[in-house]
């Protein structure tokens, strides 16, 4: 039985506190590899993609087993869990079998890293929040591909046979707002093209907003506090305020040490220069000479 003596660990608990505190810096640094991992064969396959696409497939998929392998051997019984034994199944089914003729996951280890991916996501505390970020974000995306879209179609279909349908109007909007631009359809009036430069402004704000939110959420935006620290200092020991003015009174209480330092010493060289002084002759000591 792991763990201090007299308690029983359920399966998946970290083994002790030293485990909890390394999993913790590990997740937290172990998020972006991940990522990395997950979607770097989806632009590198490494069926086709000659020794770089092999050493893609190979690398990435050391990424996932190292996780694998560290969780379990820092979490108590982690392969009994559900978790563990997705965990376990993705690594043995995204195995790089490609190197062996004839065996292949293909698109099937593709999914499932995927699926792992987004399991570590929701089981993050930062994510919740990024959800919301994006959810908004996505809210106001959509409200404007439709609108602009229809705006357009109206304007385009009496004279651009491009904008034959709202579908196509649609696959526009689609395609500006995404700034892939594949140039198939193409608005000609100008209240169209007023549209379309709407929907590219809302394009590129919706990337940026989209790159920063998994900046934060991956923790490469360094210059604040992440989330998770925001919660670990609320204490009232640790509250902002209380940091605040520790601060403020550091150099007073240092001041005051030194002033205290420099008495002791002036009261100790006073008493040596005392002790070393000759002491003043008695009155009348002169008269029985």
């Amino acid at each position: 039985m792991d763990g201090a003596p007299g308690t029983e660990r359920r399966p998946g608990e970290p083994r002790s506190a030293r485990d909890a505190a390394f999993l913790k810096r590990f997740d937290a640094a172990m998020r972006l590899p991940l990522v990395v991992s997950t979607l770097l064969p989806l632009v590198i396959v490494p069926q086709s993609g000659g020794a770089v696409g092999v050493v893609v497939g190979i690398a990435t998929w050391l990424v996932f087993l190292a996780d694998y392998v560290v969780h379990v051997r820092r979490r108590h019984h982690y392969g009994r869990t559900g978790l563990g034994c997705f965990d376990l199944f993705v690594v043995v089914a995204t195995a790089p079998w490609f190197l062996f003729p004839g065996a292949s996951a293909g698109r099937f280890a593709v999914m499932l890293r995927l699926a792992r991916l987004a399991r570590l996501v929701m089981v993050s505390r930062g994510a919740r929040h990024l959800f919301e970020q994006l959810g908004r974000v996505a809210v106001v995306a959509i409200g404007i591909v439709v609108v602009g879209s229809l705006t357009a179609y109206r304007a385009e279909s009496p004279v651009n046979p491009e904008f034959a349908t709202v579908g196509d109007a649609l696959w526009w909007g689609i395609v500006t707002i995404t700034t892939v631009g594949y140039g198939d359809i193409v608005p000609e009036t100008l209240s169209g093209r007023w549209v379309a430069t709407a929907i590219m402004i809302t394009g590129i704000a919706v990337l940026g907003v989209l790159a920063g939110s998994l900046a934060s959420f991956l923790r490469l935006d360094r210059s604040g506090t992440s989330t998770e620290e925001v919660g670990e200092s609320s204490s009232p020991a640790a509250t902002p305020t209380a940091a605040a003015t520790a601060s403020a009174d550091a150099p007073l209480e240092a001041l005051t040490a030194e002033v205290a330092a420099l008495r002791r010493e002036v009261a100790d060289l006073a008493q040596r220069l005392a002790g070393t002084r000759p002491e003043p002759p008695a009155a009348g000591a002169d008269d029985g000479v």
